[in-house]
């Protein structure tokens, strides 16, 4: 009989006395995916290197207890709406909805009371050739103040040797909007390295960003070009290579923190290519949503620590995150983020991981 690619068992236990649970999926040459339950997070993500050497790839925290006690998105599912809603205001079938302001003065990442923080129940557990986890959040109506009542169900899959798939679909009982996406930290270098990800070499296949002001909301107008900028990343380039310049958008995002236009066609394409120098690994993101906020990890500040008790400061690590444009329910002229009885929200993004061959 071949070996069971997936375990499971307790990571923690919530205040409440909730048990949180944590799925191992597993791939090939020691590549696994621990998912919890919490937030329905990506706790870890164990890759080869060049040399055979297996590092996880992604912030966080060793013990359940670091996530209860500080929120910082390491590897959660983020929602109802990823990134930023410029006031927490937004209008819908002729009502106003506001939100709760949890970011300056702007609402961030789905409220006060997110999908990160909420406890995902597991649907369905696949041991097959591509081992699988599906877990599912029912957020009632009125939830952080969203109208409607929302069903989200998303899995985890392995789907090849050293690549993780990660789909997601939402149904709703009447109008509302939905915007969802996985926020990991990714140190290729691995997450208690100790090295910062300024020597990643990035790729974007991007022609436009969106500028923003100081709070983080895009400027009117439309996207910006990258040529010319600190921002075209359309030919690899070092993240830290032209982080410093005397630039006011990365004045305004304290680095990079801004979202990149993507193709809108919908369909599964390569959005972001991530390499490490000493390690020689290389990640490649694929996503069907029409943007992706990079992140260089400018507001890690040192004052709390994780994996291996190290502290966790700035450009410790990248997000690559993948989703609908950052306050498009108040611009028409964004990709639309509602969500309507009837319809199915979908969201596809694949993390294949590699090495540099000689």
């Amino acid at each position: 009989m071949a070996a069971s690619k997936i375990t499971k068992d307790v990571f923690g236990t919530l205040p409440d006395g909730r048990e949180v649970e944590r799925i191992v999926l597993r791939g090939e040459g020691g590549f696994e995916a621990r998912i919890i339950t919490h937030g329905a997070v990506l706790q870890a993500l164990i890759a080869p290197d060049a040399k055979g050497r297996h590092d996880d790839v992604v912030l966080g925290h060793d013990a359940f207890a670091g996530y209860l006690a500080e929120r910082k998105f390491f590897g959660a599912t983020v929602g109802r709406y990823a990134n930023r809603i410029a006031k927490g205001q937004f209008s819908l079938e002729r009502e106003t909805v506001q939100l709760a302001v949890n970011n300056g003065p702007n609402a961030l990442h789905g409220g006060l009371d997110g999908f990160d923080r909420k406890l995902w129940q597991v649907a369905e557990i696949d041991d097959g050739a591509a081992p699988a986890v599906t877990l599912t959040y029912t957020s009632p109506h009125g939830e952080e103040n969203y109208p409607g009542k929302l069903d989200v169900c998303l899995s985890y899959r392995v789907t090849g040797p050293t690549e993780l798939s990660l789909t997601m679909e939402a149904r709703t009982d009447r109008p509302t909007i939905v915007n969802l996406t996985n926020h990991s930290f990714f140190n290729l270098e691995g997450a208690t390295s100790g090295t910062p990800i300024l020597d990643h070499t990035l790729t974007v296949a991007a022609e436009h960003f969106l500028a923003i002001d100081p709070t983080a909301i895009p400027l009117p107008g439309p996207p910006r070009s990258v040529a010319g900028t600190p921002f075209d990343f359309r030919e690899p380039r070092a993240v830290g290579e032209r982080i410093r310049q005397s630039d006011e958008q990365l004045r305004n995002g304290r680095g990079y923190d801004h979202t990149y236009c993507l193709a809108r066609d919908g369909k599964l394409t390569l959005a972001a290519r991530l390499e490490a120098p000493r390690s020689g690994r290389i990640m490649e993101l694929f996503t069907d949503q029409p943007g992706l906020q990079v992140y260089s990890g400018n507001y890690l500040d040192g004052t709390i620590s994780g994996k291996g008790g190290k502290l966790i400061r700035q450009s410790d690590a990248m997000c690559l995150e993948p989703h609908i444009w950052p306050d498009a329910p108040n611009r028409p002229d964004f990709p639309s983020p509602r969500l309507d009885p009837g319809q199915v929200y979908r969201h596809h993004t694949v993390y294949r991981i590699a090495v540099r061959t000689p």
